[in-house]
C-alpha cells in the first residue's frame, strides 16, 4: 500500500470520527458517545442516524459497553432514541441501551435508559471518544493477566 493510500484512509477515518462527534455536539449531546473507531455514519432527513464501526467492540464509560458494528438511533436535539446496537453491562448482565438523553446540559448529567431502569451519569465521562477494543482482544488480555500469576515449577 502506498503512503498516499495510507494517508487518505487515515484522513477519511479521522474525518468520519471527528464529524460524528461534531454532529453530536451540534445536537446538544457530548462528543464522546461513540468510540474512536467510527468508520462512517449517515443521517437521513427523518433523523435516523446510522453509525458504522470496523467491527463490534467493547469500551468503558462508568461500566463496560458493547457496540455492534452498526448502531442506529433517531437523533434529535438532546437525544438518541430507539437505539439499536448498544448494550451496557449492569451487575454481570448485558442490557440494551434504548435511549440516551441530555435534558439539561447545565445539570452535567446524561440519562441512559436501559429498559428496566434509567441511569444518570456525569456528562464528563463522555467528553472524549472511548477507545473501543475488539471483544476477542479483551478476552485474550484477560486470559494473559490471569495466567501471569502462575509459573511453571520444575
Amino acid at each position: 500500500m502506498s503512503f498516499l493510500t495510507i494517508f487518505l484512509l487515515l484522513h477519511l477515518h479521522l474525518t468520519a470520527t471527528s464529524s460524528i462527534h461534531n454532529l453530536l455536539e451540534s445536537q446538544g449531546l457530548p462528543a464522546g458517545l461513540f468510540p474512536d473507531s467510527v468508520k462512517s455514519y449517515s443521517l437521513d432527513q427523518n433523523g435516523l442516524l446510522e453509525v458504522h464501526l470496523d467491527q463490534p467492540c467493547l469500551a468503558k464509560f462508568e461500566t463496560r459497553v458493547h457496540f455492534d458494528s452498526v448502531i442506529r438511533a433517531n437523533l434529535s436535539f438532546g437525544g438518541l432514541k430507539g437505539l439499536e446496537g448498544l448494550s451496557q453491562e449492569e451487575l454481570f448482565l448485558w442490557l440494551p441501551v434504548k435511549d440516551i438523553i441530555v435534558n439539561d446540559p447545565s445539570s452535567g448529567l446524561i440519562l441512559f435508559d436501559i429498559g428496566v431502569a434509567h441511569k444518570q451519569l456525569s456528562l464528563s465521562l463522555f467528553e472524549d471518544p472511548p477507545v473501543c477494543k475488539p471483544q476477542g482482544l479483551i478476552l485474550e488480555e484477560n486470559s494473559r493477566k490471569m495466567n501471569m500469576g502462575f509459573q511453571v515449577q520444575r
